[in-house]
């Protein structure tokens, strides 16, 4: 079964964190397919990975790039694994109806919009019963992820 981590941005945006957590999937040896709300949300996402490491590349591409093959991180806003990855990173609200053909699946949500809360709070007691194990992490006052209940 699959690994599921809800993580409840609170502290740190979406552009901060998914680069972060992109970086150590790399350090892994994964791939990484990062679904989006929306074709627009797409490229700003991509246009946040170019500028997120100031001292580094992060390898990743979207279907303006194309070779989809070729990057370890795909960004996308439609059901498709076509890098092949590994991992998968849900962002926006999105979901996927087999989140089972990856390792791992990453569910990252605003926690300050109530309506994104809730809707992670439905995605949540919808995978409850399904055999995957999930955690739900949140950041601290310090800055750190913290695994809650």
């Amino acid at each position: 079964m699959t690994d599921i981590a809800f993580y409840h941005l609170q502290r740190s945006p979406l552009e901060v964190v998914l680069p972060r957590l992109l970086e150590k999937t790399l350090e892994a040896g994964k791939r990484a397919l990062v679904v989006a709300g929306s074709e627009q949300r797409v490229e700003a996402l991509n246009g946040a990975l170019w500028t997120a490491n100031p001292n580094g590349w992060m390898p990743h591409g979207s279907a303006k790039d194309g070779n989809a093959t070729e990057q370890p991180i795909w960004l996308t806003h439609l059901e498709e694994n076509p890098n092949g990855a590994n991992f998968l990173f849900l962002t926006d609200g999105a979901n996927v109806s087999e989140c089972g053909q990856y390792e791992r699946c990453f569910d990252l949500f605003d926690g300050n919009d109530q309506t994104a809360l809730e809707a992670a709070r439905a995605r949540w007691s919808g995978l409850k019963d399904t055999g995957h194990t999930l955690t739900y992490w949140q950041q601290s006052d310090a800055g750190r992820w913290e695994q809650k209940g």
